[in-house]
């Protein structure tokens, strides 16, 4: 199938307004005056508007959030008029057209401050509409008002003679949003299975009928809807339902109509807005939620990052908060989606924090990743566990972390010749060795350590896969890339060894004479001194480099491991 550019959108056709409630979605800059613009508007004594639900898009990922639900939805983007447009108002209107919005409500603020102008007015339209054009939002349209003194929100402004439109309140009422229809989504949720219908499911698109042939996602089993119920819900309609035949449904399974399924893949490609104060590196492990489903995920390259504004693209090696990319994924099973920009209830997500596993970044879906339906694992006769019988020995990753010039490689290289004495067969990878070959590309960015990690995480697991102890020792900065090296692997097959000694005894010790070139600049990301260590917070082995000889240290980790029979 031909990938079209992903910002060149069609603008879709608009057959009938909506007939039931529909979700006003209203979000500006921070000067704007959103906050008094509401207070104004739900103040309206006229109860015949009561089928539009104001609501406050207070932070970007709110407004990604009500966008991409299933509850009609028009957005309106406020702007102060004596500052102008700023990146907000193009932020906000990018993201809505990629989750297929095509008409947008401009709202005109403080209008008083300009001296209710027209050609200031008339300006700043004409520039947020080639802005719209071009990332496929067909209908723009503009309302000045001024909350401070109401005019022109629930009736016509003498002070605005030029304006020949509605009042705000009759505008929105009249832009109530299109009802197309969809192909059948339901996303299947926690239910009672000794239930006469055993299956409850969230209905995010289309009209279901009992006896309509359905699959079930992402194992495509086909199936029928047998028998339907209907269950009001705040948070839109929920549906409890048999299949004929009986089929098991997992929480976060999608169903959806057979001649219009959705893509199953374990990669795509998606724009990405990143909402936290600390950057995203690519490689790096993250949560992904889409729908009711958590996997492991991580972002294998940033594409390119778009300004809101100009819509150029940028090279990028990391985001920063409030960046908006195009970037592909990789998560760690095939899930079903669809592109965001026709379904987005289906096709957004959430990057979460792997730790604390809070919102970091909203996603939208552009398209599965072809090369992801050709790879295949091709199952060996000789595994794991016949190699490591042959070597007569359990497979693990012995993991040493610690500042430079700790003694990480010291103690690595004494014990792997401890474990060659006792006849045990081992791999050590060190940090510096390893740069010279496979990681020779990478440097001492942040991004570059976070690549590297994850690197030689791959290359430890294919050490175990062969049955060896794998000895590695790199300063391996941060906790997420460890975690992240740690879960590539079986449980108890990685053991992670802080080296631990002080900066003041690493730096006094400075056997490379980094430390001082650190300290005089000329090595601007060195860890510790320009960047930072992550001493991990429960190892699983602690070393007192401070205190102890290399060799008794060794010795340390020798009585570790037989203490858990892994030698």
């Amino acid at each position: 199938m031909a990938r079209s550019n992903p910002l060149r959108l069609e603008a879709a056709s608009v057959p009938q307004p909506c007939p039931g409630p529909f979700r006003l979605l209203v979000h500006g800059s921070p000067n704007a005056g959103v906050a008094q613009l509401l207070d104004r508007l739900r103040g309206d004594p006229d109860d015949s508007r009561q089928r539009m639900l104001l609501s406050d898009a207070a932070q970007p990922g709110h407004w990604f959030a009500q966008l991409a639900d299933a509850l009609p939805t028009v957005p309106v983007v406020v702007v102060d008029a004596p500052s102008g447009l700023d990146a907000e108002a193009h932020r906000l209107a990018l993201v809505a057209s990629l989750l297929g919005v095509r008409q947008l409500v401009l709202v005109v603020n403080r209008m008083a401050r300009i001296d209710w102008r027209e050609d200031a007015f008339a300006r700043l339209v004409r520039q947020y509409r080639r802005h719209c054009e071009q990332i496929g939002i067909a209908r723009l349209l503009a309302v000045p008002v001024d909350a401070e003194t109401g005019d022109n929100l629930h009736r016509r402004s003498a002070r605005l003679p030029w304006y020949r439109g509605l009042p705000l309140l009759e505008r929105l009422e009249d832009c109530a949003p299109a009802l197309t229809e969809q192909p059948l989504r339901l996303r299947a949720l926690p239910c009672d299975a000794a239930h006469a219908l055993p299956h409850c499911a969230r209905l995010l698109a289309g009209t279901p009928h009992p006896g309509d042939e359905v699959v079930v996602l992402p194992g495509a089993t086909p199936s029928r809807l047998a028998r339907l119920q209907y269950i009001d819900s705040p948070a839109g309609p929920l549906l409890r339902f048999a299949l004929e035949p009986a089929l098991p449904v997992s929480p976060g399974d999608l169903i959806a109509t057979p001649q219009a399924r959705p893509e199953v893949s374990d990669q795509f490609a998606a724009h990405l807005l990143w909402l936290d104060e600390q950057p995203l590196y690519p490689g790096r492990r993250y949560l992904l939620r889409l729908g009711e489903t958590l996997v492991g995920a991580r972002v294998t390259e940033i594409k390119h990052r778009l300004q809101p504004d100009s819509l150029e693209r940028h090279a990028a090696k990391r985001l920063t908060r409030n960046d908006l990319a195009f970037c592909n994924l990789a998560i760690d099973r095939a899930l079903p989606f669809d592109p965001s920009a026709e379904r987005p209830a289906t096709g957004t997500f959430q990057l979460l924090d792997h730790t604390s596993q809070t919102t970091i970044a909203c996603g939208m879906v552009a398209f599965g990743l072809r090369r992801a339906a050709n790879i295949h694992r091709h199952a060996m006769k000789i595994d794991k566990a016949s190699r490591a019988a042959g070597n007569a020995q359990q497979p693990c990753v012995l993991w040493f972390t610690g500042l430079s010039g700790s003694g990480k490689s010291t103690v690595a290289d004494l014990v792997e010749q401890r474990l060659q004495t006792l006849g045990k067969r081992t791999m050590l990878l060190d940090g510096d060795n390893v740069r010279h070959g496979l990681n020779r590309d990478l440097g001492f960015t942040d991004e570059d350590r976070v690549e590297n990690i994850r690197r030689v995480g791959e290359v430890a697991k294919l050490m175990v896969e062969a049955g060896l102890i794998t000895l590695v020792s790199f300063i391996s900065p941060f906790r997420s890339e460890r975690q992240m090296v740690r879960e590539l692997l079986e449980t108890d097959e990685f053991v992670e060894i802080f080296v631990d000694a002080s900066l003041q005894t690493c730096e006094a010790r400075d056997p490379k004479g980094l430390y001082k070139k650190a300290r005089a600049g000329q090595l601007p990301n060195f860890t510790g001194i320009g960047s930072p260590y992550e001493a991990p917070p429960s190892p699983d082995l602690r070393l007192p480099a401070d205190e102890e000889t290399a060799e008794r240290l060794a010795d340390r980790v020798i009585d570790h491991l037989r203490q858990r029979a892994m030698i």
